[in-house]
């Protein structure tokens, strides 16, 4: 029975105890993703009662990119323009967020949050942290850095791998 290879990057370990841990992995992975989930259901209501969870990235990403095109925005949630154009209409009905001409481009719409959204926001956020501080209580900070060096890195590399399997042009 010829011998199976380990994937690259794996030298001399068990290809069986490589799956276990891949497999380990995804549990662990999909547990966060799903307690994640709940947290930004828990979050955008924090915001305002009838905000979806999806809207509350949304608001996350015009308040590290203020100014940003509608647009931009699409393109980073990956959503098309219709939907963007929903969200946003809900997110300006809801008094969160403020929408002004793009100088650059007549078509465009640059995005801001409100004062009100700033304020509603600003609060989710700091629930956010405190959660995640009583959460790590017992880590040391080196633990704590740690562990954010490693999700950056995992998170370039579901991006970079993202970018590869996307069609060209």
């Amino acid at each position: 029975m010829p011998e199976t290879s380990p994937p690259d990057g794996l030298v001399s370990q068990d290809v069986a105890v490589v799956d276990e841990n891949f497999l380990q992995l995804e549990r662990e992975l999909g547990l966060l993703l799903r307690r994640a989930q709940a947290s930004s259901t828990a979050l955008s209501r924090r915001v305002h009662p009838d905000l979806e969870p999806s809207a509350y990235v949304l608001l996350g990403h015009i308040v590290a990119t203020p100014g940003v095109r509608a647009s931009d925005l699409a393109t980073f949630i990956g959503v098309g323009r219709g939907t963007i154009s929903r969200q946003l209409s809900r997110l300006s009905a809801l008094g969160l967020i403020s929408r002004r001409p793009d100088p650059e481009d007549f078509r465009g719409q640059l995005l801001d949050l409100t004062e009100e959204g700033h304020k509603r926001f600003e609060s989710a956020q700091q629930a956010r942290r405190a959660y995640l501080h009583s959460a790590l209580a017992s880590w040391s900070t080196e633990d704590v850095d740690a562990l954010a060096a490693q999700l950056a890195r995992l998170n370039d590399d579901l991006a970079e791998v993202r970018r590869a399997e996307e069609p060209t042009d």
